[in-house]
């Protein structure tokens, strides 16, 4: 992968982590003031989600070319920060509620169900949707886990067997998982996608400044709220709200073609953005590391500091002081979870190992 390209790929990435972040935190009771660019959550998990197919589609080529080595390094990188984050959002509620339990407004109570359904990622299974307690942004890695599989299995099982076993997995799943499952695929399709590397400067300045300029229109006309309204009396409002997250499917999928071909463009002019971008590539680089953790971890946490400090929501200050907490937190707990998680990846390849290699091998590209 280009390096300057890679460079934007994680600022994009690490950008899109922080603007969940605003959306989260916009709480008057926090701070009053309506927060810029804080309305855009769900776009940025879009965002996320063809970020994710490209990133799968390229490891596969070029790094985990084997079942075992795709396998460990899925687990370990979702396991390294789910579990704990699961875990600690128990905890931090816990904690929080003591302090100041006029804030919490999400669920807390079926403890079993809702830390074994997290761990298992059947969150929003067919018709369920279970948030893992005040960790509403956990829903978005019960989808990304089983798109994992599902690429895992078209690429590593045999195909006649993949395609039956996905077919099984899907109807399992039901209707949200893979209503928004194309998004993610259009990331496949952008690293596959062997003419999309080979653009012209001028095609690739086409691309990149068309799907920009339709980001900004998608943004300031607030089409997934247009589009919202005629789904609703199209499908049925009771039908239609029942798809929780995947609601917004129909602007999803215009959000994440104009993503797709924002990414495919920048791909082939990437290298005329170098001096600046590897001039920050270190800062770049140290603050994508934590993105995954500042995604699972700032909704409880931010919670839990907000209880604690307890400011005056008529200034800024008190937001400005609970992202510094959650920031800190983040980095915290990071270097102890995500920042390790090639530990976890070593030891489950050994483990996987055990299984046998040559059950692994020679089954790419079937």
């Amino acid at each position: 992968m280009n390096r300057t390209f890679s460079i934007y790929l994680d600022l994009v990435r690490f950008s899109a982590a922080c603007l969940v972040y605003l959306s989260h935190s916009n709480q008057r009771w926090l701070v009053q003031d309506i927060l810029p660019a804080s309305r855009y959550a769900h776009s940025a998990v879009i965002v996320f989600f063809v970020l994710s197919g490209f990133v799968i589609a390229y490891v596969t080529e070029v790094k985990e070319r084997e079942w075992r080595d795709y396998a460990a390094a899925r687990l370990s990188r979702v396991y390294s920060v789910a579990l704990p984050a699961v875990l600690l959002t128990l905890l931090l509620d816990t904690l929080g509620r003591s302090l100041n339990p006029g804030i919490y407004d999400l669920p807390y109570d079926q403890f079993i169900t809702r830390i074994a359904g997290s761990l298992l990622f059947a969150n929003e299974t067919w018709f369920v949707s279970m948030l893992a307690f005040s960790n509403v942004p956990y829903w978005s890695v019960c989808y990304e886990v089983w798109y994992y599989v599902f690429f895992g299995l078209l690429v590593f099982a045999p195909r006649r067997l993949a395609l039956v076993l996905m077919a099984a997995l899907a109807v399992l799943l039901g209707p949200k998982v893979v209503l928004l499952a194309p998004v993610w695929i259009l990331g496949v399709v952008l690293y596959r996608w062997r003419a999309l590397r080979s653009l012209t400067p001028a095609m690739s300045w086409l691309l990149l400044v068309s799907s920009t300029a339709g980001i900004i229109v998608y943004s300031a006309t607030d089409f997934m709220t247009v589009v919202e309204r005629h789904a609703m009396e199209l499908f049925g409002r009771e039908p239609y709200r029942s798809l929780v997250w995947s609601r917004h499917f129909l602007s999803d999928y215009v959000l994440g073609f104009l993503v797709f071909a924002h990414f495919a463009g920048m791909r082939g002019v990437a290298d005329r953005f170098g001096p600046v971008l590897l001039r920050f590539e270190r800062p770049i680089r140290w603050l994508a590391s934590y993105t995954f953790s500042l995604y699972l971890l700032h909704y409880p946490l931010f919670l839990f500091w907000a209880s604690v400090i307890r400011g005056d929501p008529s200034t800024h200050l008190y937001w400005a002081l609970t992202t510094l907490a959650v920031g800190a937190s983040v980095v915290a707990i990071g270097l102890l979870t995500e920042q390790k998680r090639y530990v976890l990846t070593h030891w489950l390849r050994e483990r996987l190992g055990s299984m046998g290699r040559k059950s692994g091998a020679g089954v790419h590209g079937h």
